[in-house]
């Protein structure tokens, strides 16, 4: 039987507005005033810069003659109206965390604003241009290295000037850990995502009797669930229960991993030759056949819509002999091994097979399964879930990378005084996940001792994510405008204090090769705002903002 997730509700409907009519100029009466613009946020307690970035935004834009409420939110709540129902609120603050596979940059150049992904899959804010979405396409197919880059900066150039997101900051990936219960040279540092990461975890030694890593998260998660995308702390579950063909290493090149060696046959042929003696945790074997259906489920209807955008350059995939699995494109793909043998994961035929085939004929897709299978056949295996509270994980002695530790816990500590107590106190030895002000865990490394800090710029970022989908942000004057009026030097000392870098590119600059130097220091300063805001037609009256003639909306009581 197929469960349903609940649906979170009650405040969704708070976060919506009316819709934008169109009238002849004549017409315009007070109505034509911008209506009060919403903020969702992470509530300070969960995520202080994210907080203190919404209230800057609300005081810059409030110079430009617009009402702005800061509107806080609990995770889960604000990810049900974000992504969910996506036509109904106006600006959230988000994040895009680095994860290891986005040390190729297609992820984050096609998913999240090609058009293909905006009704269910990253491009939530609805992101539409059809000289983007060509870009995109040709940087995938692209396999010549400089000339693609030189298209990943045209990309990085287009976003710059129609900015669908405000960019903060690429913040930095802070982690600590207790270096006299794990042996230093083991925690491993990887490239634009810091010291929480697989190799850390499978490689990190005990120096005591202790084996054990305690470590913290500050959001819930919303499933442990292989065919869900969803939040930063779900794919650091899930990436250590369920295996992937290919990994991206330490330097963020992919390297073989289920997949014992793989084989670029050709610009559309890429053959893998998969690991013997793989076993999923209930025992049974993992074959090619569980491998095949891995990468075709994703691309049947639009039933595991998050995964989709990942095998849509597969034609088919095949076995050859016992071991051996081709990939068929249907044209060039770069980023492949990378982006989609290093992103999908691998899941057993005979858990998931009887799952979709119910779902066929139901309008649910896989991400609404709730109480997922947690089998998988990765270095760790799923103890016990309470998703809001903490994860335990034990380490699978049979995988051929068998952790050197025993038990990873992790667990839900949304407040930041908290997880620095405990780390104070040794209830965590690994710090995996820190919101709050970074000076005060490096006054603790300095009266500790034991406690090691380290930072590495995110391959992730923060950002405003305005409603593309709806007025007055379908203009992109108007984005450009709300988006200057943000300074983010400011933003990176006030709401970052200064453990960031300021962003303008959805290509962080960890990614030396592939980011654009072009798009930073963007001008910004509420006179420059305003005069595109006057530029675009739109003039403030009555200390309001309003449309240019001929527009207006039709307002809700209390607007």
């Amino acid at each position: 039987m197929v469960h349903r997730r609940t649906v979170l509700g009650g405040l969704a409907a708070s976060a919506s507005a009316a819709a934008l009519t169109i009238v002849p100029a004549a017409a315009q009466q007070a109505s034509d005033r911008i209506r009060k613009i919403v903020i969702l946020s992470d509530p300070q307690s969960q995520s202080a810069p994210a907080f203190q970035a919404a209230q800057l935004t609300a005081q810059a834009w409030r110079q430009l003659g617009l009402e702005v409420e800061v509107r806080p939110l609990p995770r889960q709540q604000q990810s049900q109206i974000v992504w969910y129902e996506r036509e109904r609120w106006d600006v959230t603050m988000w994040r895009m965390v680095g994860r290891p596979e986005r040390s190729d940059p297609d992820e984050l150049i096609y998913n999240l604003f090609h058009s293909s992904t905006a009704r269910a899959g990253f491009n939530f804010v609805g992101y539409n241009n059809p000289q983007y979405d060509a870009l995109a396409e040709r940087q995938r197919q692209t396999m010549n290295q400089d000339q693609r880059r030189d298209l990943v900066r045209q990309a990085q150039a287009m976003i710059d000037n129609d900015q669908p997101y405000a960019f903060l900051v690429h913040p930095f990936n802070i982690g600590a850990f207790n270096k006299t219960i794990w042996d230093a040279r083991s925690i491993v540092t990887q490239s634009g995502v810091g010291i929480r990461n697989l190799w850390t975890f499978i490689g990190a030694a005990p120096l005591t009797a202790q084996k054990t890593m305690v470590l913290n998260a500050r959001f819930p998660l919303l499933a442990v669930h292989p065919l869900y995308i969803s939040g930063a702390t779900d794919s650091w579950v899930t990436e250590l229960i369920w295996d992937r063909l290919a990994r991206v290493g330490p330097d963020g090149l992919p390297r073989p991993w289920a997949a014992e060696r793989i084989e670029v046959k050709s610009d559309t042929v890429v053959e893998a030759t998969i690991r013997a003696g793989m076993k999923w945790h209930d025992g049974r074997p993992v074959t090619t056949d569980d491998v095949v259906f891995s990468f075709e489920a994703p691309g049947v209807g639009d039933k595991v819509p998050m995964y989709r955008p990942f095998v849509a350059d597969i034609d088919r995939v095949e076995k050859v002999g016992d071991n051996v699995v081709r990939f068929n494109l249907k044209r060039a793909n770069a980023s492949f091994v990378t982006s989609t043998l290093a992103k999908i994961n691998l899941v057993p035929k005979h858990i998931w097979e009887p799952v979709l085939r119910e779902l066929a004929n139901r309008p649910e897709n896989v991400e609404q399964v709730r109480e997922p299978s947690p089998i998988g056949s990765g270095p760790f295996k799923l103890v016990r879930a309470r998703v809001s509270e903490e994860i335990v994980l034990d380490k699978n002695a049979e995988h051929w990378a068998a952790p050197k530790i025993d038990r990873w816990i992790l667990r839900i500590i949304p407040n930041p005084e908290a997880t620095i107590g405990m780390l104070r106190s040794g209830e965590l030895s690994f710090l995996a996940d820190y919101g709050g002000d970074p000076e005060v865990l490096e006054q603790l490394a300095r009266q500790m001792p034991a406690v090691e800090v380290a930072k590495e710029v995110d391959i992730g970022f923060e950002f405003v994510a305005f409603n593309n989908r709806r007025a007055p942000f379908n203009d992109p004057a108007f984005r450009r405008a709300l988006s200057a009026a943000l300074d983010r030097n400011t933003m990176v000392q006030a709401a970052w204090n200064g453990f960031a870098v300021s962003a303008n590119s959805h290509v962080s600059p960890s990614l030396r090769y592939w980011h654009s130097e072009a798009v930073d220091n963007i001008r910004t300063g509420i006179p420059l705002a305003r005069e595109i805001l006057t530029q675009a037609g739109y003039r403030v009256a009555d200390g309001r903002l309003r449309y240019p003639p001929g527009r207006q909306e039709t307002l809700q009581p209390g607007e």
